[in-house]
């Protein structure tokens, strides 16, 4: 049976391509590429003349009977990405579903990870990690997933544009309370590589007055005590929340007091302050 590679890349440093990635991608027949410019350099480096075929996110479903036709007449295909491991917040899950139920033999060739390269630098716990890729915009799902960073008890990787970083930086320090532990990866192995660590509140400030550029990865420490407030202080908020009410304050502000004096995420303290009001 034909293989399918899956072939990690380097995120910025082409010193990172391991022999046994350089050797796969002159071996194969074809590499199926996210942006075939930018894999053309990396071929070129590993010295591949392989023919390039594009797949990406916009593609890859139309892409699956092609390379099952490809693989079904023998063909050893490579696919990457443009940088890291592929299928970690790119195309091509789809894909390897489709290459496993047809039958045929689907072999990983381990390499660098803006994820895990984030990660080990970090300072934070990496004895239990989740990665979540890239948060969602705005709406229910960026709600739901601030809210589970906020009671993580593992530390969380996130990926992020570097033109949304100070926004997300602000939403989380909102829900998991400025005090929580981050460290920003930036450029990761490339020459402008740069760590920023500390607490959110620290790192909002940071960009805030440096406007960053290029990949950004955040990993975000764990709560503390592996939960989210407890309720010794939610109980405070509660004591705190019923006495602002009292003099009158609209919920809005009594919410945004609330979560200022005790370094509450604020979701927490509003819903805190509308069960006190809606009882």
């Amino acid at each position: 049976m034909a293989t399918l590679f899956i072939v990690s890349t380097p995120i910025g440093n082409l010193g990172d391509l391991s022999p046994r990635a350089a050797d796969t991608l002159r071996a194969v027949d074809r590499i199926l590429a996210e942006d075939t410019r930018r894999t053309r350099v990396l071929a070129d480096h590993a010295g591949s003349t392989r023919p390039l075929v594009s797949l990406h996110a916009h593609n890859e479903a139309e892409r699956v009977e092609r390379v099952l036709e490809w693989l079904g007449a023998g063909e050893d295909l490579a696919l990457v990405s443009d940088a890291g491991t592929p299928l970690v917040s790119d195309p091509g899950a789809r894909l390897v579903r489709a290459v496993v139920d047809a039958g045929h033999t689907v072999v990983p060739v381990p390499g660098p990870s803006a994820a895990l390269a984030a990660l080990v630098a970090s300072g934070l716990p990496s004895h239990g990690f989740t990665f979540l890729g890239f948060p969602e915009r705005k709406g229910r799902e960026r709600t739901r997933l601030l809210q589970r960073v906020a009671g993580a008890e593992e530390t969380v990787i996130l990926f992020e544009s570097p033109q949304r970083l100070v926004r997300l930086l602000e939403d989380l320090a909102d829900a998991c309370g400025p005090h929580r532990q981050v460290s920003v990866a930036r450029e990761v192995t490339k020459l402008h590589e740069e760590f920023v660590r500390g607490t959110l509140e620290e790192a909002c400030g940071y960009y805030r007055q440096h406007p960053p550029r290029g990949e950004v990865s955040l990993v975000v420490g764990p709560a503390e005590d592996g939960a989210s407030p407890g309720v010794d202080l939610e109980e405070e908020a509660r004591v705190l929340a019923r006495e602002l009410l009292e003099e009158g304050r609209k919920a809005s502000v009594v919410a945004r007091e609330v979560a200022r004096r005790l370094a509450l995420p604020r979701n927490t303290a509003y819903r805190i302050v509308h069960e006190i009001s809606d009882a």
